[in-house]
């Protein structure tokens, strides 16, 4: 079979959705041990360095990677990238990580030049795209990947000065909550007016309009302030104000989107719930930046990784490869009890190991172990979907 008819390198969800499950699992599997002191990776980078690391440049990127390879050829009308190129794009990423986890064996320089190449590759494509298919409207996606690649640099920059991440990795975050917060605005109010329309007919959610501009707006300064506040603490409080102003945008914003009508339908329900997490880490976080608790501000932070960014990922990733692949826009109970479930335990517990340290050596576990079920029953159930002929 030809690369350019191969079914796995169809799409780009299939190579990064499963790749990008397997590592976020593989992950976690090796990061816990290895941070409990049972284990050893060949890394340059400590443990809590290495986690960070390929959570926010080494698994995001292959998500959105997926998600954006699939629908940026919606949104320009133009062919989905297949094939070949796909594959050379999948093997950068797969590149990256193997140097990062041998970086100790290879060096950290060569290692890091390795893993700054694909992030700049696929904002250079997916900028293509845009520009060839006149879709001025999604440059700001563009703009968005630039500041996540902007962010790895500095990540690299940080380590090797100070042997330690501050800056970088809220950089990081904040760029991905905000896309979060922009992809969830257009695809979750879209897809719930879907299936209200078909299985719940009433009150839908209204169009993109000032509220949600608002709400975007005091999100993007809060996530500054807070970013920026790693190296200037006086900035704190602003910081606190903004992020519990940017939480209650976000709740209020989000109830617009009718999420209690559609709690018949787990697909877009999951949506509703991964989504939740975005406003919540808002709130923890303004509370622990005001009140100087740092439990609070780490549940913030976990609230958003975890839950924001763990739970989103794989609420989009199932509907996506099941829309993609022929099936029922509807999650079937093993779906619920094997992804979903386990991936809001993993938050919630997570949150909590944050906001109860005595308990670290239980909910700990209980995250990692909530994660890796997730992801790895992602996939279990929908590889073979991926991966199916025809």
């Amino acid at each position: 079979m030809s690369l350019a008819s191969s079914r796995f390198l169809s799409g780009g969800f299939r190579p990064f959705f499963l790749f990008g499950a397997l590592h976020a699992a593989l992950m976690i599997g090796l990061w816990v041990p290895w941070f409990l002191g049972f284990a050893h990776i060949p890394s340059a980078l400590s443990p809590v360095v290495w986690h960070q690391h390929e959570l926010l440049f080494g698994f995001v990127p292959a998500i959105i990677a997926g998600f954006l390879l699939t629908a940026v050829p919606n949104w320009t009308g133009r062919p989905a990238l297949k094939g070949a190129p796909l594959l050379a794009l999948v093997l950068l990423w797969l590149a990256g990580r193997l140097a990062i986890t041998t970086s100790e064996t290879i060096g950290l320089t060569a290692a890091a030049v390795t893993s700054l190449l694909f992030l700049p590759a696929f904002v250079l494509l997916i900028l293509r795209e845009l520009i060839a298919g006149k879709n001025r409207r999604n440059y700001n996606v563009a703009v968005i990947l630039a500041l996540l690649f902007a962010a790895q640099v500095l990540f690299f920059h940080e380590y090797a000065r100070f042997g330690r991440i501050e800056l970088a990795s809220r950089m990081a975050i904040a760029t991905v909550i905000f896309l979060i917060a922009v992809i969830g605005g257009r695809i979750i109010p879209t897809f719930t007016g879907n299936w209200l329309r078909r299985n719940n007919p009433g009150q839908e959610p209204p169009p993109f309009g000032a509220f949600d501009l608002a709400a975007m707006s005091v999100s993007a300064l809060a996530l500054v302030l807070w970013a920026v506040s790693a190296r200037a603490e006086a900035l704190a409080p602003f910081a606190g104000t903004a992020c519990l102003a940017a939480g209650l945008f976000q709740f209020a914003r989000q109830l617009r989107w009718k999420p209690f009508r559609t709690r018949r339908e787990p697909l877009v329900a999951m949506l509703h719930v991964a989504f939740t997490f975005v406003p919540l880490g808002f709130l923890l976080t303004g509370a622990g930046l005001l009140s100087e608790d740092a439990g609070l501000a780490s549940a913030g932070l976990h609230g958003w990784t975890a839950g924001g960014i763990g739970a989103m990922t794989l609420a989009v990733m199932t509907r996506a490869t099941r829309g993609h692949s022929g099936q029922p826009l509807t999650a079937p109970l093993s779906t619920v009890l094997v992804i979903y479930a386990p991936i809001v335990l993993a938050a919630l517990a997570r949150i909590g190991a944050a906001l109860l340290p005595g308990w670290t050596m239980l909910l700990l576990p209980l995250a990692a172990l909530g994660w890796i079920v997730a992801f790895l029953g992602y996939a279990g159930l929908y590889g073979p979907l991926i991966l199916r002929k025809g």
